[in-house]
Parts: C-alpha cells; sequence; structure tokens
C-alpha cells in the first residue's frame, strides 16, 4: 500500500501552535507580490498614469501658471482663484486644457515604467516582508528615477504649452523648435531637478501610502474586502499631498528651468538648483520657493487617489485573469 510522504506536521505532538498577538490580522496581510506578469504591471501603471492625468490637468495648468510667474520680467501675484478667473477670462476653458497632448504620450509610458519598476524591485528587497516600508520607500525611488527619463521631455513640452500667450501651436511645433533653437540638452535640462525632487516624493508617497493602505485595514478588518476601493483612495490621498507638500519648493525650480526664455520669463545661465533658488529667493523672497503649493496639493491628493484605484483595480482584474486562465487550463 502506498503512503503518503509528505510531512503531516500538525499531527506530531513535538509541534505546538504559536499563540498570535491580539492586533494580528491574518486576512489582511499585503501579499508580497501579486503574481503579475511584468507586462500587466506595465498595462496597469499606464492606464492609472493616463487616467490620474487627465482628469487633474485643468489643476496642474494653474499650478504651472502661478509657479512659471515669478520667473516672469512683468509679473504679479496671484493666487489660485485669480490664475483660475484669468485663464476663464482670456482663454475659456480651453485654456485648461492647453498641452493636455503633451501629458498624454508622456504619461501613458512613463507609468509605465514607474509601476513596473516600483513592483520589481518591491518584490526583490522585500525579503519575505510584505510590511517592509524601507523596501517600499527605495523601490519607489528606483522607479521614478527611470520613469523621469521618460517623462521629461514631454513634460517640459507640456509646461511651455501650459503657459499664457505661449508661442506654440501645438506640441509638434513645440518639439521642432526647441531642437532647432536650443537643441536636445533643453529636453532634460530639469532632468536632475526633477530627479531630486521626485526622490524624495516617492519615498515620502510610497511609504505613506502602504502604511496608510495597512493602517485603514487595520481598523475594520472584517470589511476590508469589501472597502478596498475606499482603503486605497483615501491612503493614495492622504500620500499624495503629504509628499507634495514637502517638495514644492524643488517643483518651483523644475517649472521655471522648463519654461525659461518663454513668455518673458528668466533664462538662466546654468541649470545648477542653487542658482535657481537664489534667484527665487532674490525676485521674491522664501515665499517664491512655495509659489503654487495649494493647486500641486489640490492636484497630488486626488490624482494619488484616482491614481491608486485605477491601478489596484488594474491589477485586481489581471489577477482574476490570471486566475481564470490558470484554472480553465486545468480541465
Amino acid at each position: 500500500m502506498a503512503t503518503d510522504a509528505s510531512p503531516k506536521f500538525h499531527q506530531n505532538p513535538d509541534f505546538r501552535a504559536v499563540p498570535q498577538p491580539s492586533d494580528f490580522h491574518p486576512e489582511i496581510t499585503v501579499a508580497s507580490h501579486d503574481g503579475l506578469e511584468f507586462w500587466q504591471f506595465m498595462i496597469a501603471g499606464s492606464i492609472a498614469g493616463c487616467v490620474e492625468h487627465m482628469a487633474m490637468f485643468p489643476v496642474d495648468t494653474l499650478k504651472t501658471r502661478m509657479q512659471a510667474l515669478g520667473s516672469c520680467h512683468s509679473h504679479q501675484s496671484f493666487g489660485l482663484r485669480q490664475a483660475l478667473r484669468s485663464v476663464l477670462q482670456h482663454e475659456g476653458t480651453i485654456g485648461l486644457y492647453r498641452g493636455i497632448g503633451a501629458m498624454a504620450l508622456g504619461a501613458a509610458p512613463a507609468h509605465a515604467v514607474y509601476f513596473s519598476v516600483y513592483e520589481f524591485f518591491k518584490e526583490y528587497l522585500s525579503s519575505g516582508n510584505p510590511n517592509n516600508s524601507a523596501a517600499h520607500a527605495v523601490s519607489g525611488v528606483f522607479a521614478t528615477v527611470a520613469s523621469d527619463a521618460v517623462f521629461t521631455p514631454m513634460d517640459m513640452v507640456k509646461q511651455r504649452l501650459q503657459l499664457r500667450s505661449s508661442p506654440y501651436r501645438g506640441v509638434m511645433d513645440c518639439v521642432r523648435r526647441v531642437l532647432r533653437e536650443e537643441g536636445f540638452e533643453a529636453f532634460y535640462a530639469s532632468y536632475r531637478t526633477t530627479v531630486l525632487m521626485n526622490a524624495p516624493y516617492t519615498a515620502v508617497h510610497f511609504a505613506t501610502y502602504e502604511a496608510a493602505k495597512r493602517g485603514l485595514m487595520e481598523i475594520s478588518p472584517e470589511s476590508a474586502s469589501d472597502e478596498r476601493l475606499v482603503v486605497h483612495a483615501t491612503a493614495g490621498a492622504a500620500a499624495g499631498a503629504l509628499a507634495a507638500a514637502v517638495t514644492t519648493p524643488l517643483d518651483v525650480v523644475k517649472t521655471q528651468l522648463q519654461c525659461q526664455g518663454v513668455c518673458g520669463c528668466d533664462r538662466f545661465s546654468t541649470t545648477s538648483i542653487a542658482d535657481v533658488i537664489r534667484t527665487i529667493v532674490r525676485k521674491d523672497g522664501y515665499a517664491g520657493l512655495i509659489r503654487g503649493w495649494k493647486p500641486r496639493m489640490l492636484f497630488h491628493a486626488p490624482a494619488a487617489a484616482i491614481c491608486w484605484s485605477t491601478y489596484e483595480a488594474s491589477k485586481a482584474f489581471f489577477e482574476e485573469l490570471n486566475g481564470d486562465s490558470s484554472g480553465s487550463s486545468a480541465f
């Protein structure tokens, strides 16, 4: 008679169960990896990035206008409501969407790279611990360095098109003129600043998101599965708002580097972050370094909520699809 050679530790009296702490909830433990293919992470991230940026694009336009204003020779200080009123009065609603084509061309591939690199390094660095905040933060930094290399050129085009009285007719006109008049390096003039901004932004964002998601699930573990969308949206909004507030000064520097020489904005002799900061402080004081913080937070809080909700929903779709495929292949 054949015997089952597999060990049955639960039947061995020498082994006894280890008591778990009172706050242990195995049903809400985040899986160390979701078991998706690399291309599935890329598609999920691409969808999430496009939905996020398209939904919040008007707020991004207002932020760009406010931040670039300090670099213009004939500028006057105004707030978020004045910026919105100015756009609607002089350009109409369409003015809020100038440059959205460049955003679409840049956001899809950049977010595909962003999330797939994040998931790869999260699995690699977590060492089997799904609650490793340091691994989440470091993975986010790797993700942003890779995605910014893809997104920065189109981000520069987008911001130049967002300016009032932009001299460019569209995306391709801007690309051609910048190449002819300033050279290819102009597309990456702000890359170093963007990485230095997005590295701490992403580290704070991912660590906050994972921690907030885990904390929200622990509040009501019995309904964690039913309220999955709300949990992702709430955690994403908190992470986006905090990370945006911390990194606003570098975002101002990035905007002024990308828009230099356009519509009366200053042209900087170097791309040194320290030189740009000194110029901003000399012209506008330290308040100039936080110009546009309100629309930046208003953008990133709901944008992160939209992005994470869409990303997790897309992952759930692929997980279900993979499950159906494996189930059907068993017959």
